[in-house]
């Protein structure tokens, strides 16, 4: 990799990938819808613009050899029209423009919710199919765009996709900040029974995994036209995990419990409601939640060890250390 371009560089992920990009002297030209003032000091080029404009993407991706595709539209809530014009049409678009720019490898930032269908998944493998009854938006529109990607793997443009599942650390201004907030507010509740193990993944891990995909697409290619799942290897108690936290940064810990049955017909009425009303603002609840919270989800990652050579180089116990320090906590 000489010249690398991000896709959603001013994420959360991308941020991070950017800066370690960086420190392998990569020259990094960051596409995103915002200026990065915090990038351009490293050297940094910032390209102001919308995935969903194709003329704007054929123009950025001129020029370099490979494309680090992290721009999406996350979330539970939202249009349906909008989730696919971000994650697949934007997809389908920088795929374009990486043909027709010459751009010879991509690598795709997917999640595990593809093949979430609602069961517990403990163990599971990319053997895994797509999940057939998605229950939000997002995952289905994710389970498109991850098809087009894989689907688009030629001798020309090789790519690659990878899953990293619940990605936190010091930066994320999604996961961990709500997760804080409901537990000092006290609106944090234990789904089901409480035993759900999950895979969780520390930032500088899921990096390290873009980062051995893009090389894997440049030496051997063995991965290409493949996803993989990427976390801790180390799947952790959900509640479990969330209540140490909270421990280290004085939130009382979570004890009060909620049926899933209840949780999911809440979500549901909260979803009819806000569609009725047509609110923007996330339910507190909906039925995909219900069961991310409820279920156990975490995988093997035998196949991007021995493909990809990726290990996670921080475990969970340090990334939970520097989380806390980076809070300001002790």
């Amino acid at each position: 990799m000489q010249q690398v371009l991000v896709t959603g560089g001013g994420g959360f992920i991308g941020k991070a990938l950017v800066r370690a990009l960086v420190e392998r002297g990569v020259r990094v030209t960051v596409v995103g819808r915002n200026r990065y003032p915090d990038l351009e000091p490293l050297g940094v080029e910032c390209r102001r613009g919308d995935i969903r404009d194709a003329d704007f993407l054929e123009r950025a991706c001129a020029g370099h050899d490979t494309v680090s595709h992290v721009a999406a539209k996350a979330g539970v809530w939202g249009p349906r029209t909008e989730y696919f014009a971000i994650n697949l049409h934007g997809t389908e678009n920088v795929l374009a423009a990486c043909r027709k720019a010459g751009v010879e490898r991509l690598v795709y930032t997917s999640t595990p919710s593809v093949v979430f269908d609602r069961q517990n998944l403990e163990g599971a493998d990319e053997r895994m199919p797509y999940a057939r009854r998605p229950l939000c938006a997002y995952a289905a529109s994710k389970i498109a765009a991850e098809r087009a990607v894989l689907q688009a793997d030629s001798a020309r443009l090789r790519t690659i996709a990878i899953r990293p599942h619940l990605v936190w650390g010091p930066g994320d201004h999604h996961l961990i900040p709500r997760l804080l907030d409901r537990g000092r507010t006290g609106a944090l509740k234990v789904v089901g029974d409480g035993t759900n193990r999950v895979d969780i993944t520390y930032i500088d891990n899921a990096v390290q995994a873009h980062l051995r995909a893009a090389e894997n697409l440049a030496a051997s290619a063995s991965g290409a036209g493949q996803a993989f799942f990427i976390g801790q290897e180390e799947p952790v108690n959900l509640w479990s995990w969330i209540n140490t936290l909270f421990a280290r940064v004085d939130i009382p810990p979570v004890r009060q419990r909620v049926p899933f049955a209840l949780a999911w017909c809440v979500g549901l009425a909260l979803e009819t409601v806000h569609a009725a009303l047509r609110l923007e603002r996330e339910p507190r609840m909906t039925r995909f939640v219900a069961h991310q919270l409820t279920r156990s989800h975490w995988f093997n990652h035998r196949k991007a060890e021995n493909l990809l050579g990726y290990r996670p180089a921080i475990t969970t116990a340090e990334g939970v250390e520097r989380l806390v320090a980076a809070l300001g906590q002790t």
